[in-house]
């Protein structure tokens, strides 16, 4: 734009508009601002441009970075808001490695999609300015470029089609190689013992070769992409040149002046093709991504807005019934349960044992039939009010890569109250001396799933995170099932002491371990077949004294 400037005012001390053409309004706008046109008000005119250029470039870049990161920021903490919010019932039944896969690898390609998106966008909007300037020029050249980048969509229309489509086969296989990484994690050591490692990581392989396949496609499409934008921007330029000089007798001198315009506007034009075709790269992403959103979102939990605030005096279940998809799994289930009753739930796999016990902690809602706590339906009741009540123990317990405390008291604040609450825990669990004999006490790091630990420590510690948070209800679910019988019968004595104190609802296939329950449930079928002390059940139900002729108790 500059330089039919600096050549008028480099060979003449006068300016000739007319030579200029179309570019007289530069002139003007700087006689305007009070500037003497000659080579130093020009070149200074000049640096200024380019330095405001400069500073604006600076601010959008700035800008951009803080839009996204603040985009990025919200995706991740939205999905971590859903996911948290969603319902136990429906994730039970969801893929795990899409989950995994959406809220860390998708996120990255969601942002890089959001990126290109909004990069293409800037582009065009430098495709509309430098064609603004070039019509202005010279507007029958500037029909003629704009026809020949048009026709260059059509060339690439195919290829946006089949990058769209790559992109969503390695969305779905970037899902199924993290389930994958997530199964040989989890089941590492029975692969490793039954020497099924390679035959699994096979299958890992199988699914990187697809993942690297995609990736090969996609990447082709995007060097074909680059590698035709210039020689395609120079044929259009070419053919547009001979056509105005050819057939329309045109100069060649107004042409070249305005070329500088097209060139730029078609360079960012093949720029936004370019952006656009990688965005449509992680589009798959970017789908996925809205569709489990919607997921989450359309599952999300269920809650009463009445707060549960006093001590559960009271449960009671009447006539209840739950279905998994349309499996029947409890039927006519009618149980009442008291404040520090001591319950236990036995029966064969399957009988819904766990199921029913999920029921009473509030993760699971009932399909029909009425679960009242302390005369307040449960359908009013805000759950989480509840399962700040309740403790639960499994069989694998849950043991995080930190510190004794930080295990026990949840990250709590290290303070002297929160130390108080943690030795007494650790007192009722049994656990003191373990604790005092460790190199760092309490500050001793537990290493990955307290592979450091032996099975009872890890229950132990287990038992001692739910009293330090001063539960009501301690759940046990197959808790010592996975423990030695010296350790299960000590684990049981520090259980049976906690009588009393806490309502417990113990899941267990061991009779032993539930001789001292207040009531015993048996289950059969997702069925309650008898409720009654361990003596009179064995009087009362063949099954359960079977049970216990088979356990030799």
């Amino acid at each position: 734009m500059f330089l039919p400037l600096l050549q008028m005012v480099n060979n003449s001390s006068e300016v000739d508009p007319e030579a200029l053409g179309k570019l007289q309004f530069i002139v003007d706008f700087i006689n305007d601002i009070g500037f003497d046109l000659n080579l130093v008000s020009i070149l200074a005119f000049m640096a200024i441009f380019f330095l405001a250029k400069g500073l604006v470039q600076y601010a959008s870049g700035i800008y951009s970075v803080n839009v996204r990161e603040w985009f990025i920021k919200n995706l991740r903490l939205n999905n971590i808001t859903w996911l948290n919010n969603l319902r136990y019932k429906y994730f039970v039944m969801s893929d795990v490695g899409r989950i995994q896969n959406t809220l860390t690898g998708e996120v990255d390609r969601v942002a890089a999609s959001y990126f290109n998106y909004f990069k293409a966008l800037e582009f065009g909007v430098l495709v509309f300015v430098y064609m603004a300037f070039a019509f202005r020029i010279d507007s029958q050249f500037a029909i003629l470029v704009t026809v020949g980048g048009v026709l260059t969509n059509f060339l690439y229309k195919s290829l946006y089609k089949n990058t769209k489509n790559i992109s969503r086969t390695l969305t779905g296989e970037n899902n199924v190689f993290q389930s994958l990484v997530i199964q040989n994690v989890a089941n590492y050591k029975y692969l490793k013992a039954t020497g099924s490692l390679e035959s699994y990581g096979n299958k890992l392989r199988e699914s990187v070769n697809k993942i690297k396949k995609s990736n090969k496609q996609i990447g082709k499409l995007d060097a074909l992409l680059f590698a035709g934008k210039e020689p395609i921007l120079i044929f259009v330029l070419v053919t547009v040149i001979y056509i105005q000089t050819s057939f329309f007798g045109s100069d060649l001198g107004p042409i070249l002046i305005s070329l500088i315009f097209f060139y730029r506007a078609l360079t960012n034009l093949m720029q936004m093709q370019t952006r656009w075709n990688k965005f449509l790269a992680v589009s798959g992403s970017l789908e996925n991504m809205t569709a489990f959103g919607e997921e989450l979102k359309g599952n999300k939990e269920r809650r009463g807005a009445l707060k549960l605030e006093p001590p559960i005096e009271k449960m009671e279940l009447s006539n209840v019934d739950f279905h998994y998809k349309n499996t029947p799994i409890l039927r006519d289930i009618s149980l009442n349960i008291k404040k520090h009753e001591s319950i236990a739930f036995v029966g064969e796999s399957g009988s819904g044992k766990t199921t029913l016990v999920n029921i009473i902690a509030g993760l699971l809602p009932i399909d029909s039939g009425k679960y009242i706590l302390n005369g307040e339906d449960m359908e009013k009741i805000d759950n989480r009010s509840i399962q700040k009540k309740v403790g639960y123990i499994t069989q694998d317990p849950v043991i995080f890569n930190d510190t004794v405390f930080n295990n026990i008291s949840f990250w709590d604040d290290d303070n002297k109250s929160n130390k108080e609450r943690f030795w007494l825990a650790v007192k009722q669990a049994s656990i003191l001396n373990f604790i005092n004999e460790l190199p760092d006490g309490e500050n001793t790091i537990l290493e990955n799933n307290g592979v450091n630990l032996s099975g009872g420590q890890r229950q132990r510690i287990s038992i001692a995170r739910e009293l330090y948070k001063n539960v009501e209800i301690l759940i046990l679910d197959e808790a010592t099932s996975a423990l030695d019988s010296e350790t299960e019968k000590a684990i049981q004595e520090n259980i049976d002491e906690l009588k009393g104190d806490y309502t417990i609802l113990i899941v267990a296939h061991r009779i032993a371990t539930i001789k001292n329950a207040d009531r015993i449930v048996v289950m059969k079928k997702g069925k309650i077949s008898n409720v009654n002390t361990f003596s009179n059940l064995i009087d009362e139900s063949p099954y359960f004294k079977k049970l216990v002729e088979l356990q030799e108790i």
